[in-house]
């Protein structure tokens, strides 16, 4: 999942305007181009790298992670499961999800909207959530943040891409289909985090290497 160039996006559309809800948009949208996608996107240098702070901060007998929008579940669920990690994850999409089960055989997958799914608190080691969030409502994202902190361990963390420039909700053409983008301003979702008890370890605005986007970018820790 993820956002397209700030400069090419159709007309801000509130969400009372919405003909239909952001997140059966978002599924809709992606059950139709699950394949187009991982076409398109499955190969970031951007990505890896940030999948490489995300390794490195798990236990090395193997950790509980969860993958937010988890899509066909390469890379990321893929890797860290041949690395031997437990993986959980999540898409609000019956194609990609389907998809991830049989690409991913040794991750566990559940069909779920991020903000309504539910864990016990601190029940993974590291949270995954890349190119995802940015499909949530900006005003929803806060409330998802919290509860990402909740389901980390202490000394858990978060790994994932945010968007950037002004803060908005987008609705329109995409990929061939029709998808919903929303953020908050970088300072709004960093404020999110600190509040939520997250320490950032680390934090960048990066223009991607497979399409002219950029993401604010963050690795953060629980405090134990």
């Amino acid at each position: 999942m993820r956002t397209p160039r700030l400069d090419a996006r159709p007309p801000v559309c509130k969400s009372s305007t919405m003909t239909s809800k952001p997140e059966h948009l978002v599924a809709a949208g992606y059950d139709e181009v699950a394949d187009a996608y991982l076409e398109r996107f499955g190969v970031s240098a951007v990505r890896q790298k940030w999948v490489g702070r995300l390794v490195d901060s798990l236990p090395a007998g193997g950790g509980r992670v969860l993958d937010l929008g988890c899509g066909a579940g390469i890379p990321v669920a893929r890797d860290l499961a041949a690395l031997g990690h437990a993986v959980m994850g999540v898409d609000g999409s019956t194609q990609q999800i389907l998809r991830a089960g049989r690409n991913v055989p040794l991750a566990t997958f559940i069909q779920a909207d991020m903000c309504d799914v539910q864990f016990e608190a601190g029940s993974f080691h590291a949270v995954a959530a890349f190119y995802s969030i940015t499909h949530v409502p900006a005003v929803q994202q806060g409330p998802l943040i919290l509860k990402i902190a909740r389901w980390l361990k202490p000394g858990g963390v978060l790994v994932g891409s945010f968007g950037t420039g002004a803060p908005g909700e987008w609705i329109g053409e995409w990929l061939g289909t029709t998808m919903f983008f929303g953020h908050n301003g970088e300072a709004e979702t960093l404020k999110y985090l600190s509040d939520a008890g997250l320490i950032v370890r680390n934090s960048s605005i990066e223009r991607q290497d497979n399409e002219e986007a950029s993401f604010l970018w963050i690795e953060v820790t629980k405090e134990a």
